[in-house]
């Protein structure tokens, strides 16, 4: 395992961590060092729909792909569930609709990265802001809010899963974490809030969350999936 300390050095940002007695791989991903996309859709218009479908923007990037993540809830066509923001372009509107499931489990919230800065926030804070974003997708709930469990994150669930989700300790430093056991919310939450020391954290899937990253020779392929997080060495 790497330390956190060892992690923030690296220039590859993945590594397996133990977090809250669980075994986990975290990326630790440095704007100042590191650049941050979302990806939905390929240049035919048609949704990636794998990780390793993002091969050939990687490419196109003309930077090496560190890691990619699903990042985002979506419905049965790949589209997203909220808000999906991709090059400052708004393709999926805010979502503050009531409704069942962990997307609607208010407060949730968006990630979003804007020049070198990223952030996590709810979404009625984020509904009131005025900066422009490059790239946003919501999903939910928040994990960690203000240094603060989820209202409803209580330590009394049961209910297991791997699951991924991103939280943003200052506005360069993200940590993007998936679960390689079954874990709860609770302790999902409480790795970004006590192990990752991030302020504000959010959920972005359970079940079909994927990684694709060659350091720890992960390319899960084993569900489609809709928005998609990617980090690129500059």
């Amino acid at each position: 395992m790497v330390s956190l300390g060892a992690m923030d050095a690296r220039a590859d940002p993945c590594a397996a961590r133990v977090l809250q007695g669980r075994n986990v791989v975290v990326c630790a991903v440095d704007l100042s060092r590191q650049s941050v996309r979302l990806l939905w859709k390929n240049e035919r218009g048609e949704p990636y729909g794998t990780l390793r479908g993002i091969a050939g923007a990687a490419s196109q990037q003309g930077k090496p792909l560190l890691f990619a993540m699903n990042a985002g809830m979506y419905h049965h066509d790949l589209s997203p569930v909220g808000l999906y923001v991709e090059n400052g372009v708004q393709h999926a509107p805010l979502n503050t609709a009531g409704g069942p499931g962990n997307f609607h489990m208010r407060p949730n919230g968006v990630f979003y990265v804007a020049g070198g800065t990223a952030g996590v926030m709810e979404s009625r804070a984020y509904q009131t802001r005025r900066q422009k974003v490059d790239f946003a997708t919501q999903s939910g709930p928040m994990l960690v809010i203000g240094g603060k469990l989820h209202p409803r994150i209580t330590g009394e669930g049961t209910s297991r899963k791997i699951r991924n989700g991103v939280g943003v300790r200052d506005g360069r430093t993200a940590f993007f974490v998936i679960s390689d056991e079954a874990v709860t919310f609770t302790e999902f939450a409480k790795m970004f809030r006590d192990d990752l020391k991030t302020p504000n954290a959010l959920y972005f899937d359970g079940s079909i969350s994927s990684l694709y990253a060659p350091s720890v020779n992960r390319a899960d392929g084993f569900m489609p999936v809709g928005p998609i997080v990617a980090a690129f060495g500059r």
